[in-house]
């Protein structure tokens, strides 16, 4: 059977992918995309080999899966006022990334995650403060944006006065992805300079946030030099805000298009902490990333060029009935979590926020099902054109009173 699906171009993605996903794992689940010129891998079980094997597949020749891999990392470079030893961690293979993510992990103990609960929950409930029962709003502008953003915000220790600015630089980086218009990369480059004024001040005035973990966190005598800390700081404005955003508004979707599902959250929300680890598989936020063949290979008997380009499918494997059984295609809040999502994807690139945007997720659906059970679509979804990002732009929602 053969197929033609282009898997480089935003707009395959805007209509249901998942009917051509389930094509490809019937049929073609090792599938060469001939306009991006990359192997797919659309089965759960081959996503997870190539994702444990960094020695076999690698990451620095590019994990995104448009054409010109390395584009986004090169020109973001070019905009960082200062240089940087490495590239961004996503590019890096062992050793180097073993090393810097011991660095980086200092900023993610479950000690710091955990404090920040206190100001998830008064961020939510501020922004339920400001609906007026019956009303509609944008779901994303009002919820889905507000909390990841401010809490990569204090994070960072940025003042709030400061932090209007951070939004237009992370929609930046994301659609930076897709396009090389100027602009963006211009957006990009004042956010580095943001953050180098901050580095700087926080070299003379350490505080208790992550550029300050960042400067002094150190590994066998190494310290991050201060592009490094940019690039780092780049990665996290986007895996910090921009899939938790996504991961928010799909899950409300998700229980919008399930009511069934959002009743069983209602009435037991016990429930809510496994539910959003459906929400992950079920959205899977980050589409895709890729990897690149070190030698000669083979996947289900296809044979792999060292060189070639494989691009994993996540949210294809994320529905794969192999591992997921008969109800893959389902939403179920109360499924068992004995198979790994591959969500905040895996192995040596497991997101290093992962329990950071569990627990954001877990607060906003704990106040805002205690808060307004009852909300429900009032309009069209409008989605966000990407290959990358499984993004909701606009969701108008309707909360009428308990």
């Amino acid at each position: 059977m053969r197929f033609d699906f282009a898997l480089d171009d935003p707009d395959f993605y805007l209509a249901d992918p998942e009917d051509a996903y389930r094509q490809l794992r019937g049929y073609a689940p090792v599938y060469w995309c001939e306009s991006g010129r990359f192997w797919a891998l659309a089965k759960h079980a081959d996503i997870l080999h190539v994702s444990r094997n960094p020695g076999l597949f690698r990451s620095g020749s590019g994990v995104l899966a448009k054409n010109d891999p390395l584009r986004l990392q090169m020109r973001s470079h070019e905009t960082i006022p200062v240089d940087a030893k490495a590239p961004s961690i996503i590019f890096m293979d062992p050793p180097e990334h073993n090393r810097f993510r011991k660095l980086v992990t200092h900023a993610f103990t479950p000690r710091r995650v955990s404090a920040l609960e206190p100001l998830m929950r008064g961020i939510v409930r501020e922004c339920l403060d400001g609906i007026q029962p019956g009303e509609v709003i944008d779901f994303v502008d009002h919820l889905s944006v507000p909390l990841p953003l401010l809490v990569i915000s204090e994070m960072l220790g940025v003042p709030a006065a400061d932090r209007a600015d951070f939004r237009r630089w992370s929609d930046a980086v994301v659609e930076a992805a897709e396009t090389n218009e100027d602009a963006l990369f211009q957006a990009i480059g004042e956010f580095f300079s943001y953050l180098q004024a901050r580095i700087e001040e926080r070299r003379r005035t350490p505080a208790d946030d992550l550029i300050s973990v960042l400067i002094q966190a150190e590994v066998d005598g190494d310290r991050l030099a201060e592009g490094d800390i940019l690039l780092f700081c780049q990665t996290l404005l986007v895996a910090g805000n921009e899939t938790t955003r996504n991961l928010i508004s799909g899950g409300t979707l998700a229980l919008l298009d399930h009511p069934q599902e959002k009743q069983k959250l209602i009435a037991e929300p016990s429930r809510i902490g496994s539910a959003v680890e459906e929400m992950l598989r079920w959205v899977t936020p980050v589409k895709s990333f890729a990897r690149t063949a070190v030698q000669d290979c083979e996947i289900r008997g296809q044979r792999i060029a060292a060189g070639d380009y494989l691009v994993m499918l996540y949210a294809s494997g994320n529905r794969d009935e192999d591992a997921w059984g008969p109800t893959a295609d389902q939403f179920d809040v109360a499924r068992s979590n004995d198979v790994s999502h591959l969500a905040f994807g895996f192995g040596q690139h497991m997101c290093l926020g992962a329990n950071l945007a569990r627990l954001e997720a877990r607060v906003l659906f704990e106040e805002l099902l205690a808060r307004y059970p009852l909300f429900e679509l009032a309009g069209e979804v409008q989605r966000l054109r990407s290959t990358l990002i499984n993004g909701v732009i606009r969701m108008p929602v309707r909360f009428p009173p308990p």
